[in-house]
């Protein structure tokens, strides 16, 4: 019975769905607020990086850690919410479809994450919450800091609840058949999503509005960072899968190719889905009050991830190999040679798919606990981040904009655009290299993260990590120039680029792979694993961690470069 095959989609359902100009809209309003983040979060970036090297100081009284903060949560978490979410919403649109009930309760999500983003922002600009986008406690910011970070939740389940009425109507019209693969992998990105975010929800409205407004004295900071990292890993993979959708699915269209196996494609999203959530305590390793034991257990299924990334790696280069092969090229790696590196809605991506190497490994380093101790609360962490987050998430999104943006503009991809597009690539890979590389680098030399250049210049060590300094401030700069570039090319894709049909590429399956199980489409059983493992992996740490941790910090200042 479970290895029954789930019947094909009829030639009907398997065509893609036009997007309507009703729809462009909604998903463009995505958009728009993502680009602006972009801009606005990398001139914060730019500004860090300048200040910690000693540059220059900020003028009007602007408070170092208020960049640091408005850096990271506009990017890490008002560009990254708003691309996926859009982007997510045009991949249903385009194989399952959108009512006009949907479409409503779509624009819903989108004005009240606004609101929320608005009111978040304000707070930041005034300086009234300058406690970084990981918002520690006993770091307390202004309540509206707090309930705008709610509506912005609130506004993603608002999201994913019409994704997942999308694909429910589908199955409905189309019993016993296999849902279209990108509509899967929505699917289990917004169920990990909003089982993940259901812990920085309780945190933020149990615990830090109450303590913001007044109305409680103390907070309990083991808490609030135990259900924070209950939702900030996951928040990698929120960030991760909507990539890993574009390398699956919609890169090998880009290159003639086909998509290698809809079940190990579905599988490795499955997995994913597993071992995203139940890990957090791998951020809390060197934190007293949660058992070793469980930290141990957490870092063991933390590695099981390696297992679907490794299935991701082989399918898509696969993908890569079987195309270029029936292209005709011959050698060993004739077949890799041979890839479109001048389209730049391939190069991006592939880029970002390289930059995952070492990401990786540096994500290996971070989870164990021996190697983790050496560069915990270190820069190297910031460096890591950048690898994975700002290369590889963010260069496959910048791939995705070259196609999607002008499909919903009704404008085209031209050479010099396309042109330019490869310069924008190749600018904001050398940036990254050399920022991030010096991160790492002044890491391991024991260079805090967070910390501004007026709380350790002078120092003995300050002279030893100049030269690195000085390096993130030139690679900091390059991406400067890189998100300008991109700012430009987003405007000229919506605007001025000439009319015309670009496409929407979703790949085929191979003819001959095998046919897709009917248990992967069993959500009740995934749902179950995954809500099995969240309460075997926290369940008994958590009521410890209640029990026996301090009741709670009293509101005072912190010093805030060394949380």
């Amino acid at each position: 019975m479970l290895l029954e095959k789930i019947a094909e989609p009829n030639e009907e359902s398997r065509l893609p769905l036009t997007i309507s100009k009703q729809e462009s809209r909604l998903y463009m309003s995505f958009m728009y607020v993502a680009f602006i983040s972009l801009f606005i979060g990398g001139m914060m970036g730019l500004l860090q990086t300048l200040v910690r090297s000693g540059t220059i100081t900020l003028p009007w009284g602007i408070d170092y850690y208020q960049v640091l903060t408005l850096h990271g949560v506009i990017l890490a978490l008002v560009l990254t919410t708003y691309f996926i979410i859009g982007f997510q919403f045009s991949l249903m649109g385009k194989t399952v479809g959108i009512s006009q009930k949907q479409h409503k309760a779509a624009w819903l999500s989108f004005w009240v994450m606004v609101v929320g983003t608005i009111m978040t922002a304000i707070t930041i600009l005034l300086g009234k919450a300058n406690v970084l986008y990981t918002f520690y406690a006993p770091l307390k910011a202004h309540p509206a800091f707090y309930i705008g970070l709610a509506l912005v939740i609130i506004g993603s389940w608002i999201a994913g609840i019409v994704n997942f009425r999308q694909l429910y109507v589908w199955k409905k019209k189309h019993p016993g058949e296999k849902s279209p693969l990108l509509a899967f992998m929505v699917t289990i990105n917004m169920l990990m999503w909003i089982i993940a975010s259901i812990g920085v929800a309780v945190a933020v409205i149990v615990q830090f509005i109450p303590w913001s407004l007044g109305y409680a004295e103390t907070i309990n900071v083991l808490v609030s960072r135990t259900l924070f990292w209950y939702f900030g890993h996951p928040l990698v993979y929120f960030w991760l899968l909507p990539a890993y959708m574009a390398w699956y699915a919609i890169i090998p269209k880009i290159i003639g190719g086909k998509l290698f196996s809809d079940s190990l494609a579905r599988l490795a999203f499955i997995l994913l889905l597993f071992f995203s959530i139940p890990v957090g305590f791998h951020h809390q390793l060197t934190e007293p009050g949660i058992d070793p034991t469980w930290k141990f257990i957490q870092v063991v299924l933390t590695f099981m991830v390696v297992i679907p990334s490794l299935m991701t790696a082989f399918s898509i280069f696969a993908t890569f190999e079987i195309t270029g092969r029936r292209k005709g090229f011959k050698g060993l790696y004739g077949w890799f040679k041979h890839l479109p590196w001048k389209d730049v809605r391939f190069l991006a991506p592939m880029i970002g798919m390289l930059a995952f190497i070492p990401g990786g490994a540096g994500g290996i380093i971070n989870a164990s606990h021996q190697m983790n101790a050496v560069v915990h609360n270190t820069i190297w962490v910031t460096g890591h981040f950048h690898i994975t987050a700002a290369t590889t998430v963010v260069l496959t999104f910048f791939g995705i904009t070259y196609w999607l943006i002008p499909h919903l503009t009704g404008r085209t991809l031209t050479k010099s655009i396309n042109r330019l597009g490869i310069i924008q690539a190749i600018i904001w890979t050398v940036g990254m290299t050399i920022m991030s590389g010096a991160m790492h680098i002044q890491g391991l030399l024991g260079g805090p993260r967070r910390s501004s250049y007026s709380e350790y210049g002078g120092t003995e060590q300050a002279s030893e990590w100049i030269w690195y300094q000085i390096a993130q401030a030139v690679g900091g700069s390059i991406l400067f120039i890189g998100i300008l570039l991109m700012v430009f090319i987003f405007i000229k894709l919506t605007f001025f680029a000439p009319k015309g049909e670009e496409e929407f590429p979703i790949a085929e399956e191979e003819e001959d792979a095998t046919p897709t199980p009917m248990f992967l489409e069993n959500w009740k059983l995934w749902i179950a694993i995954t809500i099995a493992l969240i309460l075997f992996a926290y369940t008994i740490p958590f009521v410890d961690i209640i029990q026996n941790s301090p009741p709670g910090s009293p509101p005072f200042d912190w010093p805030i470069g060394n949380s």
